[in-house]
C-alpha cells in the first residue's frame, strides 16, 4: 500500500494530524502516514513538492498558489484553515525601532525566498503604503535563525505567526510593533499531481480522516492544556488563539481563490491569474 508523506510546520496548527497518527486513525482506514516537520516553513514545503521529498503539505494559501504559478507541480485539494493567519510584525528586544512606520527602509528577514515571511511583508508594505519594489530581504532559514540576524542586526524585522512567536516575546527575545492578518484563509492542503493521478482513493481516505479529527478537535477534553504543553505555549495564549482559528473540512472555492489571486496580481508577486482547475483538484 501506498504510504502517504505529509509535511507541515511544527506548529500547533497541525496536532490533529498527530493526534489522528498517534490515536490510529489512519491505521483503522488501512493508510500508513508519515510526518516530516518543516521548521522553515512554506518554501521548503514546496521545494519538497517539486523534488517529490513529500506528497502532501501543509501549506500556506499564499505560498503555494504563487508557486503554482512558478511552476510547481501540485494543486490544492482542500482547505485546511479558514481563518487568517495573524502575522506578528518583530524586532529584537534591544532594537531601537518601537514602530511600524519606522521599519520602511529597513530589511526583513525571511525563511526563504517564496515563503510566507516574504510574501507577507508585501501584504504589510502594501497595507502601509510603502514602495513595493524597495523591500529588501536576508535569507535566514528557522526562527532561531531570524532571533540571530536581527540580534546582530543583518535584518531588522521579522514576521511569523503571531502565537507561534509570543514564547520569544514573552522572554524578551522579540518586541512585537504590530499584528498583519492574511486577506485570505490561511492554509492549504496541497498534492503533487502524481499523487493526485496515482491515489485519489489514498487521498479521499486521509481526507476523511483529517476532516473528523478538525471537526471535534476543540472539543477533545484538556486541549487547550495538550497544546500549551506541546507547543511550549501559555494556556491563556492557546485559548485566545483557539478563539480565532476555524478549521475546515471544505473545498477552496472559486470566490477565494479569486481574491487571493487578485491580491498576489495587485502585489506583482504574480502576472497573470490561472484558472479553477490549473490551481485546485476535487478530491
Amino acid at each position: 500500500m501506498k504510504t502517504l508523506r505529509i509535511g507541515g510546520v511544527p506548529e500547533h496548527f497541525n496536532l490533529p494530524w498527530h493526534l489522528c497518527m498517534e490515536e490510529g486513525d489512519f491505521s483503522y482506514e488501512h493508510l500508513t502516514v508519515t510526518w516530516r516537520d518543516f521548521p522553515d516553513g512554506t518554501g521548503a514545503m514546496n521545494k519538497a513538492l517539486r523534488n517529490n521529498e513529500i506528497d502532501v503539505a501543509i501549506i500556506l494559501t499564499e505560498g503555494i498558489i504563487k508557486d503554482i504559478h512558478d511552476g510547481n507541480p501540485s494543486k490544492i485539494i482542500q482547505t485546511y484553515v479558514e481563518s487568517p493567519l495573524i502575522w506578528g510584525v518583530h524586532v529584537s528586544d534591544g532594537s531601537k525601532y518601537t514602530s511600524l512606520a519606522e521599519l520602511e527602509h529597513t530589511k526583513a528577514a525571511i525563511s526563504r525566498p517564496g515563503s510566507g515571511s516574504q510574501l507577507m511583508a508585501y501584504v504589510n508594505a502594501k497595507n502601509q503604503g510603502w514602495d513595493l519594489s524597495k523591500l529588501e530581504f536576508e535569507v535566514v532559514g528557522t526562527i532561531e535563525d531570524a532571533v540571530k540576524a536581527l540580534k546582530f542586526d543583518t535584518a531588522q524585522y521579522f514576521m511569523w505567526e503571531h502565537f507561534t512567536t509570543k514564547p520569544f516575546v514573552d522572554r524578551g527575545i522579540f518586541k512585537r510593533v504590530a499584528d498583519c492578518p492574511t486577506p485570505w484563509p490561511c492554509f492549504m492542503m496541497a498534492a503533487t499531481n502524481e499523487i493526485i493521478r496515482n491515489n485519489p482513493r489514498e487521498l479521499k481516505k486521509m481526507l476523511d480522516v483529517i476532516n473528523a479529527k478538525t471537526t471535534s478537535f476543540k472539543e477533545i477534553p484538556d486541549i487547550a492544556e495538550l497544546l500549551a504543553t506541546r507547543y511550549d505555549q501559555k494556556i491563556r495564549d492557546i485559548k485566545a488563539w483557539m478563539d480565532v482559528t476555524a478549521w475546515s473540512q471544505y473545498e477552496f472555492t472559486k470566490e477565494e481563490m479569486e481574491k487571493t489571486q487578485n491580491s498576489l496580481l495587485d502585489l506583482n508577486l504574480i502576472s497573470k491569474k490561472l484558472s479553477y482547475t490549473d490551481i485546485f483538484h476535487s478530491i
